[in-house]
């Protein structure tokens, strides 16, 4: 697979592209994302399904800056994709014979069925979670994908859209027909044969705006979307509030941006009946769609299109990027899960903090790598944002709380105050802060150490195979948690 590789998603509504660059076998980074909302199907479905010579127009132009970008960012590889608007329309080989004579780019335009694929791909292997029902909408139409022991079981598409629904209902005032009409076509999925799971991946643009509104309101204290849940039943009174809305100024006043106030009650309506009708509990938040489905399959093609087991492309992308020496960062992970189980009789934590003291611990030096100063703050900020795949914001902040605190003194009630809806409690933030300090102190010389660590009447003792003194003397200065007590000997 090409090293860059660019990923075009002509939808309905708007026009995507995502320009990644691999950094490893399977790890990989964005390096832009660029959207255009060309609305291409405006106007079609008024016409037999037919594009529109203006929004065609609009599509070229944003497909010849699409391509500057991706040039100029030398990407060696081109994957372009249409959605519903194309497949649907009768004059879409008109266009896309165009396209490829005047810029010398290929369209495939993708079923129904593929483009439910894709966004599966992309959830199954970049959202935590083993059983969930993706739900993409659209311009034109709208994506399931059944997720069950992290497999995609079923596929379905349906010709719901906020474009299709706005054109078809909304602008002549027809609320009724617009719901009949979206519960008609929820008979394919309630017909499925699959069980409907209670958590919704909710993915696209109408759906990501509705839970930056919910995350706002809610006073949500991390700015980051993708992994974002929350409770169905806790928000319908947002939902109610979208589609109540008199007017832009009430949709403003509400928190919605005006390039949304065309399609954000289509796209509400939409989404609240399906969650409605489907008896969905929990939606998670997607940030990544269709494009990143269509990267993955390529990457993947001889891993059926799914991350070895064990493999987290976030921590390795991370550690690709920032050169983090192998041998150190194996070494610290190991350490970290060995204090961690010698400790466990006293700390009583959940195997899944083992793991995410291991991932603090290999990529607490990405800090000293923007600036060797304040080091542990500069990672806790990018490690916010920069675990961007496959964890749970409450990992995701939990993660880098540990890196933040990992020095000799434990940190204090109010330095977790602002994220403490995230966090684990009080006291088990002390040990995780503990064992990473005590992990970093051993290894202070970088000599990967051999060590063995023995717990006894709640005294840990270390013990190394020869004497070394920046160890014995830091570790008299290292807070611990209550009722534990350390000594370093040497065998």
């Amino acid at each position: 697979m090409a090293k860059i590789t660019t990923i075009i998603d002509i939808g309905s509504n708007s026009m995507r592209m995502v320009v990644l660059e691999k950094s490893s076998r399977f790890a990989f980074n964005l390096i832009n994302e660029t959207r255009s909302r060309v609305k291409i199907s405006e106007g079609c479905y008024e016409n037999n399904g037919n594009l529109q010579e203006a929004p065609m127009q609009r599509a070229f132009n944003s497909l010849q800056s699409f391509l500057n970008i991706s040039k100029a960012l030398k990407s060696r590889k081109i994957i372009c994709v249409a959605t519903s608007a194309l497949r649907d329309a009768p004059n879409a080989k008109t266009f896309i014979k165009r396209i490829k004579d005047e810029l010398g780019l290929n369209i495939k335009v993708i079923d129904g069925s593929k483009e439910a694929y894709f966004g599966g791909v992309a959830a199954m292997n970049l959202i935590h979670g083993d059983e969930f029902v993706t739900v993409d909408i659209g311009g034109g139409s709208t994506e399931f994908a059944f997720i069950r022991d992290g497999k995609i079981q079923k596929c379905i598409s349906l010709d719901i859209g906020t474009v299709r629904i706005d054109e078809l209902f909304f602008s002549k005032g027809d609320v009724e027909g617009a719901r009949n009409f979206i519960l008609e076509k929820l008979k394919e999925v309630l017909a499925s044969g699959e069980e409907i799971p209670s958590t919704v991946v909710g993915i696209g643009g109408s759906i990501r705006a509705l839970s930056k509104i919910i995350m706002a309101k809610n006073q949500y204290p991390l700015d980051i979307l993708h992994g974002y849940t929350y409770c169905v039943d806790l928000n319908d009174h947002i939902f109610d509030s979208i589609l109540n809305a008199k007017n832009n100024q009430t949709l403003k006043y509400i928190g919605i941006k005006k390039d949304r106030f065309d399609t954000i009650k289509e796209g509400t309506f939409i989404f609240k009946t399906i969650l409605d009708e489907l008896n969905i509990k929990r939606v998670i938040t997607s940030g990544a769609g269709v494009r990143e489905g269509v990267y993955l399959t390529d990457l993947l093609r001889n891993q059926n299109a799914k991350f070895p087991s064990n493999f987290n492309v976030s921590v390795k992308s991370l550690l690709d990027r920032f050169q983090i020496d192998e041998k150190q960062s194996a070494y610290l992970g190991r350490n970290a899960g060995e204090i961690f189980d010698v400790l466990a009789p006293m700390h009583g934590l959940d195997d899944r903090y083992r793991l995410l003291l291991v991932i603090a611990s290999k990529l607490h030096s990405i800090g000293k790598t923007l600036n060797f100063y304040k080091s542990n703050d500069n990672t806790f900020d990018f490690i916010l944002s920069g675990l961007n795949y496959d964890f749970q914001h409450t990992s995701r902040v939990t993660i880098a709380h540990i890196i933040k605190f990992s020095k000799k003194s434990l940190p204090q009630k109010r330095d977790l105050d602002k994220y403490k809806e995230l966090l684990p409690c009080f006291e088990n933030m002390e040990w995780l802060s503990f064992m990473i300090s005590l992990n970093l102190l051993i290894n202070q010389d970088m000599s990967n150490p051999k060590v063995k660590y023995k717990l006894k009447d709640n005294k840990l003792k270390i013990c190394l195979e020869k004497s070394i003194f920046i160890i014995e003397n830091e570790i008299v200065k290292l807070e611990t948690p209550k009722g534990l007590r350390v000594k370093v000997v040497c065998q």
